[in-house]
């Protein structure tokens, strides 16, 4: 398995530490990843900000680091029209991944990563299901004239359970989409990962992981001087190895299943440890010292 840096990790999204593009990539060669993985809008990789042809520069500055690009991350929703059936959105949306397709190969990435939809209440499953695959499908379609590989992430309501998103890859029946299985979701769910590598391994390019301890919640009851349990509960991120997340069986099943892609690594959300610049590298190194084990 190889290893890439999330730049979300440094766009400071949870009011942590911000570093430019530029300064992450250079960040993610002097901490010792194989690549990079931009996310593909501000203050990153917006198609606004990146020309085709400054992607072409980054490639250049990206191979004088000796590292390489392993894709583009996409930020999608295709049922986000439901309070405005009249305005395009999942047309625009189709065109960002489009734009995020040509500027991935540009930077000589494989990939562009998409999150499938969010369930909108009052609507029916099976038409925002519908929605939803034809969008991946059209994406695909448009993104394959520059030999890149959509990759499906298990994070929107659409899909996510492991065995559905195996049965939504199947229906949008395009060679080019591929899974984005990652561990926390179905972990936090109670999945069994064993059995979901067996499921996926082989449908995947990439998976993204951070580690979480699982903070349950409950809320005061005063007319019963007691407790409420509240459900879910919270997650905070930590050092990979210190969470709650059975990562072990998660990397053993997968190699054990043949894959020998990308694991990406994000900080994504609050950090246990705050956000200083020492902190998001910390957990960026812990991160490579975790992986060593299946690490190729």
């Amino acid at each position: 398995m190889k290893t890439a840096l999330f730049t979300v990790s440094f766009a400071g999204l949870w009011g942590q530490h911000q570093l430019t593009l530029e300064e992450t990539i250079e960040e993610a060669a002097r901490l010792g990843y194989d690549a990079v993985m931009p996310m593909g809008k501000r203050p990153h990789l917006s198609p606004l900000d990146y020309s085709v042809d400054a992607c072409k520069r980054l490639r250049e500055r990206i191979d004088q680091l000796g590292i390489e690009c392993c894709g583009v991350a996409g930020y999608t929703n295709f049922t986000s029209d439901a309070g405005a059936a009249e305005v395009p959105f999942g047309e625009m949306q189709i065109e960002y991944v489009a734009q995020l397709a040509e500027r991935a190969a540009a930077l000589g990435g494989e990939m562009v990563r998409v999150f499938t939809s969010y369930e909108q209440p009052g609507a029916s499953f099976f038409t925002q299901w519908d929605k939803t695959v034809k969008a991946i499908r059209e994406c695909a379609d448009r993104t394959g004239e520059f030999g890149v590989s959509i990759s499906v992430q298990n994070h929107h309501d659409i899909a996510v359970v492991t065995e559905v998103l195996d049965e939504f890859i199947d229906q949008v029946d395009r060679q080019n989409v591929v899974a984005n299985w990652d561990c926390w979701s179905p972990n936090l769910r109670g999945e069994d990962l064993a059995a979901g590598a067996g499921r996926m391994a082989k449908r995947m390019k990439m998976t993204i992981a951070a580690d979480y301890v699982v903070l349950p919640r409950a809320r005061y009851e005063p007319s019963l001087v007691n407790y409420k349990n509240m459900e879910p509960a919270a997650v905070l991120a930590v050092p990979m190895g210190e969470g709650q997340l059975d990562y072990k069986t998660f990397f053993d099943s997968l190699k054990r299943e043949g894959f020998d892609g990308w694991v990406v690594y994000e900080n994504c959300s609050p950090l246990r440890h705050g956000g200083s610049l020492e902190t998001l590298r910390r957990y960026s190194r812990a991160f490579l010292k975790y992986m060593k084990p299946w690490h190729a």
